[in-house]
């Protein structure tokens, strides 16, 4: 079971985050990287358009991460997590800001398929892409890293084991026994894209994470067996 925040669904930290456009170049990629990586995310971007039977395929290749950041009534929120289980998904998110009695039934949820096989729901605190300035209006007056540990704090009470956060807020969010993934995972000279709140991978490790996503360094790079390659020795460091 993965209700212990100390284990991971993950074959090691570095998370391949699927971003293209086919199903052949995604497969083409999971294959190739196949027993290298830790796993692969899938986003709408894919799931929506070719479905449970290509899930499944990723799945074959290695642990799929579902980034689906569900965020809906509780019943539509279990029925979407208990659908991406049965296509083979290790990991899924909903978003945190969905309340403690949606994330109380995520937490029970995840309890229950997690006695089925590896399985975790991770809860989205603040979107990597938004900073101070890009904030919901609503949001504004505190500062991002109040919002994240109020939300670590409330996925907490309601019995979640992870979290979905910026490296930024890694270091603020120990002590709490929460399994940290984090996005925005950065070499120096990489393009950060429409990535705001970013790190490298040994510094995020270092503060806390237990899992990386990185998407466009390794997926758009010449050679992407390579470019894991150098997030793998940069955590190993």
């Amino acid at each position: 079971m993965l209700n212990n925040p100390s284990s991971s669904p993950f074959l090691n930290p570095l998370v391949v985050a699927l971003d293209v456009d086919t199903r052949e170049e995604a497969l083409s990629l999971a294959k190739s990287l196949s027993g290298q990586v830790g796993g692969f995310k899938l986003g709408p971007r894919l799931c929506l358009r070719y479905g449970q039977s290509f899930v499944e395929e990723i799945a074959r290749q290695g642990p799929v991460f579902m980034d689906n950041k569900h965020f809906d009534i509780s019943s539509t929120m279990e029925a979407a997590v208990r659908a991406s289980f049965d296509c083979g998904a290790s990991v899924v998110t909903v978003h945190a800001l969905s309340g403690l009695d949606a994330l109380k039934k995520m937490a029970a949820l995840e309890l229950e398929l997690s006695r089925i096989r590896p399985f975790r729901i991770l809860a989205v605190t603040v979107l990597t892409s938004w900073d101070q300035n890009s904030l919901p209006p609503v949001l504004r007056p505190d500062g991002v890293a109040i919002h994240v540990v109020a939300l670590a704090d409330l996925v907490k009470s309601a019995g979640l084991t992870g979290i979905v956060c910026s490296p930024h807020e890694l270091e603020s969010l120990q002590g709490r026994g929460l399994y940290l993934l984090t996005p925005g995972i950065r070499f120096p000279d990489d393009e950060k894209g429409d990535q705001k709140r970013v790190a490298g991978p040994q510094e995020a490790l270092q503060a806390g994470a237990r899992a990386l996503v990185v998407g466009r360094p390794i997926v758009q790079a010449k050679d992407p067996g390579a470019a894991a390659e150098k997030f793998l020795r940069a955590i190993q460091v």
